[in-house]
């Protein structure tokens, strides 16, 4: 009898057991139903440049523990791994962790890395012993690596995995493990996915064509790549042949470094829907302490910045957002190379929010910083844009090989509540710039000290602190410049007519290259219904370096006296019902707008 009560409780006590085991694998399953993969799960087509993205039903958190296992289903070798026990990066100035240079990038191949130096999160390269292991990936083959997060959430249900850089191949399936633990959930339900078919994808068959002059980034992964950065990887180094980048309206976080790159426009469908950005800064990609400096030329081991051109020529940047969300020595945008252009594009940085280095050209953009808003050794020419900032506007180091920055028709609005100068001492960390040059002509200024310009120490001579036609940006009055620092110089029209002249013409400024950029629309005119005896206004906005000549058309007739940007009629009558194109040209080129249909009620 006993024995019998013992095996019906030890059946029940199994059927119990079952049941609870039934119930945790019903809410289990449960769970990762309502957890959002992208890519989705056994999706097809997909970019190997794919961040991987999960959104919950409620905010998840970053575990530090576990790790991210991504394998190749062809043979189940491991293709990346993501380690949570490993801190991103430093979080504080010192020490600073350094890095010597080394030509050898880290790569999988056939079930090993070529490189055992480079593991992800280890010190990549010849890197000099740190207190820590940081997280590490290459970005734009710099091998000392990038300090990187391997997962991002914000105030959100989803979270952002960060793989390392170009491990995934095309044509190739993958499987994606999460241990418990790397993210974590209110209830407590996500426990990862530990088998091969939780989340399974596979790339795209193949790349764009080797000689595709248009290449098209999308965070979605309709286009051609995910990320910046993907399409830049793909461009050859010092390819010939002209390449437009043309990114799709999205966010992408990302850290974007390129360098040897030549004759790449990159191209935002629309200057506030693109915004590229990362909380990049010397304090968490800090640079090497056996390359402390940067002078150009040469390569730089700056690493700070969220969108950094190296050593690159004839790059176009247009039409879209470019910042960094840290505080302190933190660029938005970097450059180093000859011929940038800069053209309706946003740059929000910190303590230096543009770095330029080689010859640059910024028109129609604004520059947002903290202080130190501009850094750089020139040449730099500034046309029609907007600069704020709460310190000193600009740290020039430019020598006497070339020239520093030079402002036509810009605009200098000081944040914050006290006074700035418009340039900080030509001094550095012992390093003294005594040929420094600012020039303004034709400027707006708000929140400028009476005396202008900051301590200059040393030899004033070779400083060219020049000024023309500054005036107030609250009234449009002149500034009064009767205090200005006795160092600085305001230009008279007739006895400095010769400096004037020089100094509003770009290639003078650049040494003798004459910035060009044929015209680009960047909206189009809009189909439009009024009523009889209403206004009717067509507009299309254009990126043109030099400034785009407009003639408007209605059905396919040029229209006497259309040659504005805005087409605009005052009180439309029947005949007026048409359709409206526009055509825009420079010396570089030209383009016609789509064709906006004006319906008259």
């Amino acid at each position: 009898m006993k024995n019998m009560k013992k095996a019906i409780l030890f059946y029940v006590t199994c059927l119990m057991l079952a049941g609870v085991s039934l119930l945790f694998s019903q809410s289990s399953s449960h769970i990762s139903d309502a957890i959002t993969r992208f890519p989705a799960n056994n999706a097809v087509n997909v970019n190997p440049d794919t961040h991987l993205e999960l959104t919950f039903p409620s905010a998840p958190t970053i575990g530090d523990s576990g790790e991210i296992r991504v394998y190749c289903a062809d043979n189940d070798s491991l293709v990346d791994i993501l380690y949570m026990n490993i801190p991103a990066g430093p979080t504080k100035p010192t020490p600073c962790p350094g890095a010597i240079y080394n030509p050898v990038p880290y790569k999988y191949e056939s079930g090993n890395f070529t490189n055992a130096n480079t593991l992800p999160g280890t010190p990549s390269g010849l890197a000099r012993p740190t207190p820590f292991n940081y997280q590490l990936t290459i970005i734009g083959g710099f091998t000392d690596g990038f300090h990187f997060y391997p997962i991002i959430v914000h105030d959100s249900t989803t979270a952002t995995l960060y793989l390392h850089n170009n491990l995934l191949q095309y044509n190739k399936t993958y499987y994606v493990q999460i241990d418990s633990g790397v993210i974590n959930t209110k209830d407590r339900g996500f426990k990862g996915f530990s088998g091969k078919t939780d989340w399974v994808f596979t790339t795209k068959s193949a790349p764009p064509d080797a000689d595709a002059d248009w290449l098209v980034v999308n965070s979605d992964g309709s286009g051609d790549f995910n990320t910046v950065q993907g399409a830049m990887d793909f461009i050859p180094d010092f390819y010939t042949k002209p390449v437009t980048v043309f990114i799709k309206n999205g966010d992408y976080e990302e850290i974007v470094y390129f360098r040897n790159k030549t004759n790449v426009t990159i191209l935002g469908e629309s200057r506030d829907g693109v915004v590229v950005h990362y909380a990049n800064s010397e304090v968490f990609n800090p640079h090497p302490l056996n390359l402390k400096t940067n002078e150009w030329p040469g390569t730089f081991p700056s690493r700070r910045a969220a969108f950094m051109v190296d050593n690159s020529s004839n790059i176009n940047l247009v039409n879209l957002t470019i910042k960094t969300t840290c505080f302190g020595q933190a660029e938005g945008l970097l450059v180093s190379g000859e011929k940038i252009l800069v053209s309706n594009v946003t740059i929000g940085g910190s303590g230096d929010a543009l770095q330029t280095n080689g010859t640059a050209y910024y028109v129609d953009s604004r520059i947002d910083g903290h202080g130190d808003t501009i850094l750089g050794r020139g040449a730099a020419f500034f046309q029609n844009c907007i600069i704020t900032s709460y310190g000193p506007y600009m740290w020039i180091r430019n020598t006497d090989a070339n020239h520093g920055n030079v402002f036509v028709n810009c605009t200098f609005d000081t944040q914050g509540e006290r006074e700035t100068t418009l340039a900080r001492a030509p001094e550095n960390g012992g390093f003294t710039y005594p040929y420094i040059e600012a020039v303004l002509i034709n400027c707006a200024l708000n929140g400028i000290t009476p005396a202008g310009w900051g301590q200059i120490g040393g030899d004033p001579s070779n400083v060219r602190y020049w000024e023309y036609n500054s005036t107030n940006l609250s009234d449009g009055k002149p500034v009064d410049v009767s205090q200005r620092h006795p160092d600085s110089r305001q230009l008279d029209k007739e006895k400095d007519a010769e400096h004037l002249t020089n100094y509003t013409n770009p290639a003078y400024v650049l040494g003798g290259w004459t910035p060009q950029l044929a015209p680009i629309i960047l909206s189009q005119p809009q189909s439009i219904s009024v009523k009889k005896g209403q206004s009717a206004t067509l507009e299309v906005k254009v990126a043109a370096v030099p400034r785009a000549e407009y003639q408007w058309y209605r059905n396919g007739k040029a229209i006497k006296g259309a040659t504005k940007a805005v087409y605009k009629i005052s009180k439309t009558k029947s005949k007026d019902a048409a359709e409206y194109t526009v055509e825009v040209k420079n010396r570089s080129g030209s383009m016609k707008s789509q064709a906006a249909v004006l319906t008259v009620l």
